[in-house]
């Protein structure tokens, strides 16, 4: 199971971008899928998440400006950002539980892609 993650890029503060993280391989279904974050010298942060039922679940730092969306049909997780700001800059990377046979479950995570936003 791969996971692809697109749509970082640079913008200016108060800007928005959206992140998209496609599942493509070994996959009989996918439970909880989510977007963590690592800005440089930080831990690593859960942004937000989303269950297969559309639960979801957000950092305090970006309920109200993020949005977490996902199309089972696609096996693809989104984020949209509004009012991105310098702080928000950041590695982000999508997890995603991936049931890859009748027995067994698995945490695939995909390779991170740079947010960056300008004062």
């Amino acid at each position: 199971v791969q996971l692809q993650a697109s749509g970082g890029g640079l913008v200016q503060a108060g800007g928005s971008l959206r992140l998209s993280c496609a599942a493509s391989g070994a996959i009989v279904s996918i439970n909880d899928m989510a977007w963590y974050r690592q800005a440089p010298g930080k831990q690593r942060e859960l942004v937000a998440s989303i269950t297969r039922a559309d639960i979801t679940n957000y950092a305090d730092s970006v309920k109200g400006r993020f949005t977490i969306s996902r199309d089972n049909t696609k096996n693809t997780v989104y984020l949209q950002m509004n009012s991105l700001q310098p702080e928000d800059t950041a590695v982000y990377s999508c997890n995603a539980n991936v049931r890859v046979n009748i027995l067994s479950r698995r945490d695939f995570w995909g390779r991170g892609t740079l947010v960056t936003v300008s004062s």
